[in-house]
């Protein structure tokens, strides 16, 4: 169920010590082949990380050897000495491998601001090279956790070939890509532009459309790696049904561990005049924090969901906007509709409908609520 379900991959997971806590801390992932193809999509931050503007180089050629992961330290906002890091950290890998520096992509999560630990990573790669093993994809999903309570796989079997995953991710969930590392792995055999095109698609209605805290990271990095090894080229919607299967289980995953949560809210936008509307509407009604509140107290509090479509600029008359929580259409034309009492929030999964009643667009935006315990989490978090 991980990164190592595909055909043509291994994987390792230890701890280097780049943690203080000795949990597991680098992750190694290696296409052996025949087939080196990969694609990549990175945070849209202008803040960029420089483990994220080193692989948006390598993914320029198409080719990924091996991508090294460590948590513990985002190497981000680090200066020149960052960037020399991670160049000594895929060379280093490189060297290991028997490969090319430039077909070795790099991923780091963690704080943001202080180096890396290079005398604990650069060994660190010694020891997870020769635990390189074809079962070895849960390790380096455990590895890549920070805040995550739960590591993250998935898998999806199409015929004759897999595509497989991991991600980490638990808070700075926002767009675009949300504060993830996810590297997904196919024995198909694709070429790049195929790849790009299949992760694109997928990414922008999952991971895209995940918004736990208006947050976004600059780390994030979705790579999509194929190894060829399973002989079998499937058609293009075959293939890419399965990508985004495989992204839209880890992206459920993602908000279903955010932290601090106690709900996960499903916000669907429908009656939109664009699908661009609706994906707006969605997330402003996703980042309002007191309908955030409202909801961890389970209380169907439609006003603030009309108060956060009115902040867009989508296309609605106010007076045709229609409101259901949980299935009780507690608005109804722009004021009050069914009986709120009738609306039942027992339960984790919450859903919102928002009818702009425009036209025929939707979109689907997932997020979380807001309590205590994230604003413990995230006030204590560099320590």
């Amino acid at each position: 169920m991980s990164v190592t379900a595909a055909q043509g991959f291994t994987a390792a997971g230890i701890a280097a010590g780049i943690k203080q806590n000795g949990n597991p801390d680098l992750a190694l992932v290696v296409n052996t082949g025949p087939r080196r193809a990969a694609a990549g999509v990175f945070t849209s931050n202008r803040v960029k990380a420089a483990p994220v503007l080193w692989s948006e180089q390598v993914l320029k050629g198409g080719a990924v050897t091996a991508v090294v992961l460590n948590s513990g330290g985002a190497n981000a906002c680090t200066g020149p000495q960052g960037f020399q890091d991670t160049h000594a950290t895929a060379e280093k890998a490189a060297e290991l491998l028997g490969h090319s520096a430039g077909e070795i992509a790099v991923a780091s999560t963690g704080l943001i601001g202080t180096l890396l630990p290079m005398d604990k990573l650069l060994p660190g790669l010694d020891t997870a090279a020769a635990q390189l093993h074809a079962d070895g994809g849960e390790k380096a999903a455990i590895a890549i956790k920070t805040t995550d309570t739960v590591h993250k796989t998935a898998v999806h079997q199409g015929e004759g070939w897999t595509v497989g995953g991991m991600a980490k991710g638990a808070g700075m969930l926002a767009p675009g890509l949300a504060t993830m590392l996810v590297v997904l792995t196919t024995d198909a055999d694709l070429d790049s532009t195929t790849l790009d095109r299949a992760l694109r698609d997928a990414t922008r209605t999952t991971f895209d459309r995940v918004d736990s805290d208006g947050c976004m990271s600059t780390n994030d990095t979705v790579l999509l790696l194929a190894s060829g090894a399973s002989g079998t080229t499937p058609g293009y919607e075959d293939f890419a049904a399965g990508v985004r299967t495989v992204c839209d289980d880890l992206a459920r995953k993602l908000i279903g561990d955010a932290e601090g949560a106690s709900k996960d809210i499903r916000i669907e936008v429908i009656g939109a005049a664009t699908e661009a509307d609706a994906v707006e509407v969605g997330r402003s009604i996703a980042r309002n924090n007191l309908l955030k509140c409202a909801i961890h107290g389970e209380d169907p509090n439609w006003g603030r969901v009309l108060s956060a479509i009115g902040t867009t600029g989508a296309v609605f008359d106010p007076d045709r906007l229609n409101v259901a929580i949980n299935g009780v259409w507690v608005c109804k034309n722009g004021s009050f509709g069914e009986d709120r009492d009738l609306v039942d929030m027992r339960y984790r999964e919450v859903g919102i409908t928002a009818d702009l009643s425009a036209g025929s667009e939707s979109a689907v935006i997932w997020t979380n609520d807001l309590t205590a315990d994230y604003v413990h989490e995230n006030s204590a978090y560099s320590s």
